[in-house]
């Protein structure tokens, strides 16, 4: 096909297109005259993502804190992009969804390493200073984290385990949403009372949470990992990825965060202690006490008692 007969051929395909939408061709092909050519700046919006850092503190090193976790969320939103391509596929096979689980373990993993920025690259005592002015703010607050949560199992693997069994699928979303295992973060069960971190939390975000906690009730990645033939669920290497994608995210990348917390708050000696939110942090973040599992039914017995030990 010499060039005419390319150009003749994506121009056609071009009008296709455009028919398609009932849209004139001449008319977008005439737009191209005037439209600027692209530049990396512009398609990355580099300005306006860099203009995004903001310090409450005159303490460099909170820069690092802020940057920090602006990727963090950056992370977990490439997550979410994967995790709802799996959940919408509609006739899903073994390849496309161990390679979407891979990507979203891969971006997990690169999460867990990376807190080796934050532990070793603030000075203790600016984090002590400028950490004063973020109460009651705290990484608890996360959106996203929560729906990777909804997306990743059932709803019951995200139930305080004390609670699982007051619960079942036919429970109400608003009882369920109550018991989340992450409520007990900012809420005392015997009075009902909760914590400003987590009224401020839910009063932006509970309704968006509802809303998701039903959408994937039925598509989430457990619920289209049990979609898949018999043969294809018995997959090792697909069984390895799923167990490695669970590991990390509820003890791996857990107990690197709370290791972090440790140094800072704890072993520092330059606090009270005390989480910015005001949460029982130390039992509220240990994978021991959270007992959060994804995919309960792919570890043995003894595993799943001893998790995060």
């Amino acid at each position: 096909m010499d060039n005419n007969d390319n150009s003749e051929s994506i121009l056609k395909e071009i009008e296709l297109k455009f028919e398609a939408i009932n849209q004139k061709t001449e008319t977008h092909l005439e737009g191209l005259l005037w439209s600027k050519p692209i530049t990396y700046w512009d398609y990355i919006h580099t300005d306006a993502l860099l203009n995004l850092q903001i310090q409450r503190t005159t303490l460099p090193d909170e820069m690092v804190f802020i940057m920090y976790h602006q990727v963090n969320e950056l992370i977990f939103k490439m997550i979410l992009w994967e995790m709802n391509q799996i959940s919408y596929c509609q006739d899903i096979k073994i390849d496309f969804f161990t390679e979407r689980l891979m990507r979203i373990s891969r971006y997990f993993d690169m999460l867990t390493t990376s807190f080796g920025i934050m532990e070793d690259g603030m000075d203790v005592d600016q984090y002590m200073k400028f950490r004063n002015t973020l109460t009651p703010a705290s990484g608890f607050q996360s959106a996203q984290y929560r729906l990777i949560e909804f997306c990743s199992t059932d709803l019951i693997n995200l139930i305080d385990y004390r609670y699982r069994d007051t619960i079942d699928r036919n429970t109400p979303l608003e009882f369920a949403f109550e018991h989340l295992y992450w409520q007990a973060a900012g809420k005392d069960y015997h009075t009902g009372k909760k914590s400003f971190l987590l009224e401020e939390f839910e009063r932006k975000y509970k309704g968006m949470f509802l809303k998701h906690m039903e959408e994937y009730n039925t598509i989430n990645i457990w619920k289209k990992f049990k979609q898949l033939p018999n043969l294809d669920q018995k997959n090792p290497e697909l069984i390895k990825a799923m167990r490695h994608y669970d590991h990390t995210v509820n003890i791996t990348w857990v107990m690197q965060h709370l290791n972090v917390a440790i140094k800072y708050i704890d072993q520092s000696g330059k606090g009270n202690g005390e989480a910015t939110g005001g949460s029982d942090w130390k039992k509220y973040m240990h994978p021991k006490y959270q007992r959060r599992i994804f995919f309960p039914e792919l570890w043995s017995a003894d595993e799943l008692v001893h998790w995060g030990e």
